[in-house]
């Protein structure tokens, strides 16, 4: 199979998940796009040896993660004003649940939404985002707790 064709396979069968991981951990639709494409670029520059669709996409999260890292130092670094105030849901309850995690630190979200929407555990979180195992653990306890508090109407 070709670099091309590889490729092809991959957007199709991990494009979705990959543009969701990067939408939660960035909260801006432009950055995550890009951050999905630059994933896609690496690929074809380092052509890694994948074993299969499981260390596809495990590959694939890893260099994501790492290219939305460094998305947020630039953003730290050059702060710009964010032009959405509220993120559309299908409904009311899910609307005010999307903004609650929006607004959680980038960490946060990340492990929430790595967990909760992707199916990982925290080991492979961990893996994934270069941390330890008990920080994932951590976060995500800060992030269910913060999130309880804002739904409760201590917002």
């Amino acid at each position: 199979m070709t670099q091309s064709n590889r490729l092809e396979v991959l957007v199709q069968q991990h494009g979705n998940h990959l543009y969701r991981a990067a939408l939660a951990i960035l909260g801006n639709v432009a950055e995550a796009e890009d951050a999905v494409q630059e994933t896609y670029l690496k690929f074809l520059t380092a052509d890694p040896e994948l074993r299969d669709e499981n260390h596809a996409r495990a590959w694939l999260l890893h260099v994501l993660a790492n290219i939305c890292k460094s998305t947020l130092r630039r953003r730290r670094r050059h702060p710009t004003e964010e032009l959405l105030d509220c993120y559309p849901a299908p409904d009311h309850e899910t609307r005010d649940l999307v903004e609650a995690i929006q607004e959680l630190p980038a960490n946060q979200r990340a492990s929430v939404h790595l967990f909760y929407y992707e199916g990982y555990s925290t080991e492979e979180i961990a893996a994934i985002l270069g941390q330890r195992p008990g920080t994932i653990r951590s976060h995500l306890s800060r992030a269910r707790e913060t999130l309880r508090q804002k739904l409760k109407g201590g917002f």
